[in-house]
């Protein structure tokens, strides 16, 4: 076992842990809306910058991009800070990000302004995912995992739908600007609670990317990458969705939103119960469930009465995360900062592959529904990934290799 891998934080209270998860939760609160409130807001911003839909999808996927080029980038640059100091950098430079989004005069300036935003957004969350599982026992590593990524699901069922309705009653600007400033408080919350460990040990750049050759971790990353894509495919396009072929007024849009946050917050804590007791199994149980949903999401588009259920359901595929992020974690071993930042960039390449195939289909003639059946293909890909990840795990178990899990407890 490397000192990487046994890193722990000293021993904290019981609050103490709490303050510093809320703290973190906060950082994934104000991602989330950030990430998530343009997908609500798609109309508007559309007319206010005189583009199509598909465009719009253009600026979700360019954020995407920054987040897959900042994440190993930003992590690998920070892997001799302190967590904290990284942490409190990551979230300020966030801010900045998106108040200078909130004043992007056109498409262009705005594709730029997204892209630059979205560079800490994988350093943040997997520096703060390192932090939350040194502070418990190896067992419970999934769960606290799940606690800080409560932030992005809550975000989803509060911070996006009040995004939205702000964006609609007064401008899509706004909703950036409500994201920066919660990217503050975030810093705030961070700078009081999370305690500099001095004893906390850094790898030198080379060393990370050295680390960063098994087979694991690479198809890990796959998994993420196309599993996941299929909820953001959906969700992406759920606003037009909802308007074109449900036929329901804009004002419902933030109560689907809402839904799909409910959903999320209800997977995310599913995902890591699971993942702690079936371990790396349960992987395989989530991107089926995952198939299964998006494949019934365009039948129930078209009616009000069913719309509403299949978004929640939607949401629950939020539960991959804490699953993939955990085990990641164990088999990257002496990489744990740029493994966990990557799996953000693995899941932002989901957003930014989801929404163009999404745009490639509508574009095409085949309908808003169509992507229900393109997430539902890229589940069912995650899932043959799963199977030659398994396979190459049931065979190192075979002959012996050793497994250690990552963070240590508390």
């Amino acid at each position: 076992m490397t000192a990487q891998a046994t890193a722990t934080t000293p021993a904290l209270s019981a609050r103490a842990v709490l303050l510093i998860e809320l703290a973190l939760a906060m950082g994934g609160f104000a991602i989330g809306t950030g990430e998530f409130a343009i997908m609500g807001l798609m109309p508007e911003v559309a007319r206010g910058l005189a583009i199509s839909e598909p465009q719009v999808g253009h600026v979700i996927s360019t954020y995407a991009l920054g987040v897959v080029v900042g994440a190993p980038l930003l992590a690998i640059l920070g892997s001799r800070l302190f967590r904290r100091h990284l942490l409190l950098l990551l979230m300020g430079f966030f801010a900045l990000g998106n108040f200078a989004s909130a004043l992007a005069p056109d498409y262009h300036t705005l594709m730029a302004f997204r892209f630059v935003t979205g560079l800490p957004h994988g350093a943040y969350f997997g520096v703060a995912m390192l932090v939350a599982a040194s502070m418990v026992a190896p067992d419970k590593r999934a769960q606290a995992v799940a606690r800080v990524l409560m932030g992005l699901t809550v975000a989803i069922l509060i911070g996006n739908p009040i995004a939205t309705w702000l964006g609609q009653w007064l401008s899509w600007r706004y909703a950036f600007a409500l994201v920066g400033a919660i990217a503050l408080l975030t810093v705030l919350l961070v700078a009081l609670f999370l305690p500099l460990n001095q004893d906390e040990p850094r790898n030198s750049p080379l060393h990370e990317i050295r680390a960063f050759h098994r087979p694991q971790v690479w198809l890990a990353l796959a998994i993420s990458s196309i599993g996941f894509a299929g909820m953001f495919c959906v969700f992406s396009y759920m606003a037009p969705t909802l308007l074109e072929v449900t036929r329901v007024n804009a004002g419902w849009i933030p109560f689907a939103l809402a839904a799909f946050g409910l959903g999320g917050i209800i997977g995310n804590m599913a995902g890591g119960w699971l993942f702690d007791r079936l371990r790396f199994q349960a992987v395989a149980w989530l991107l089926l469930w995952s198939a299964l949903v998006l494949l019934v999401f365009p039948l129930a588009a078209h009616s009000t009465w069913t719309i509403f259920p299949a978004v929640f359901a939607v949401g629950t595929m939020v539960s991959l995360s804490p699953a993939l992020q955990t085990h990641l974690m164990d088999v990257a071993t002496d990489a744990q900062t740029l493994a966990a930042a990557s799996n953000h960039a693995a899941f932002n390449i989901a957003n930014a592959l989801g929404p163009w195939l999404g745009g490639l289909a509508i574009s095409a003639g085949f309908g808003w529904t169509s992507t229900g059946y393109i997430g539902a293909a890229t589940a069912l890909g995650g899932l043959l990934v799963f199977a030659w990840a398994w396979k190459l795990q049931t065979n190192a178990q075979t002959s012996g290799e050793p497994h250690t899990p990552c963070c240590g407890g508390a």
